[in-house]
């Protein structure tokens, strides 16, 4: 899929989300089992792999920027260990409350990519999220959605964004798009 790009949402997807908190420093990121090997299979199948996350713990003070950069310094060292890449990570850093354009579920940090990267296809990528803020812009920009599931969004209402897919993990996930692309 020469045009097609991998979207991950971070928390609940690549790393344990930390209910009713922030990771706030590098030493708080847990990677989910397997995740960062996923990411190096699931890396063959797409020209790009970016990492959208809201991330409001900045706006709400509870972490600087530099904070969340060393964060992501160690989730790309982890994940390069294993032998995979994220071409570019972006981040809303605004209060829900905001509205901003670039929280998701609105589509601020889709745009900025596809500015970034003109050539990416919407219909042929995917965007791998555990919320119903990432199958919501999904659906709203186009792109097959696959949802990770878990029994924190077992009541969240997931079921009407029809996601394309639904895993209990990113190895899941690429164990299935193997399997489809050898098939």
């Amino acid at each position: 899929m020469p045009n097609a790009a991998l979207f991950l949402d971070r928390d609940g997807v690549i790393n344990v989300r930390k209910h009713n908190g922030y990771i706030t420093s590098p030493d708080e990121i847990t990677f989910l089992p397997g995740a960062a090997n996923a990411i190096s299979r699931l890396n063959k199948y797409f020209s790009k792999t970016l990492v959208i996350t809201n991330q409001q713990g900045i706006g709400k003070g509870l972490m600087t920027e530099s904070d969340l950069e060393k964060i992501h310094q160690k989730m790309i060292a982890e994940i390069e260990s294993e032998g995979g890449h994220i071409d570019k990570i972006y981040h809303a850093s605004q209060l829900e409350s905001e509205n901003s354009i670039m929280r998701k579920p609105r589509p601020g940090m889709i745009h900025r990519a596809m500015d970034d990267f003109p050539k990416i296809s919407l219909r042929e990528s995917w965007l791998v999220g555990d919320t119903t803020a990432d199958l919501e812009l999904a659906q709203t920009m186009g792109i097959s959605s696959v949802f990770v599931h878990s029994p924190a969004e077992a009541d969240s209402g997931w079921e009407e964004f029809k996601p394309a897919l639904v895993v209990g993990s990113l190895g899941e996930f690429a164990d299935i798009l193997v399997g489809m692309a050898d098939g």
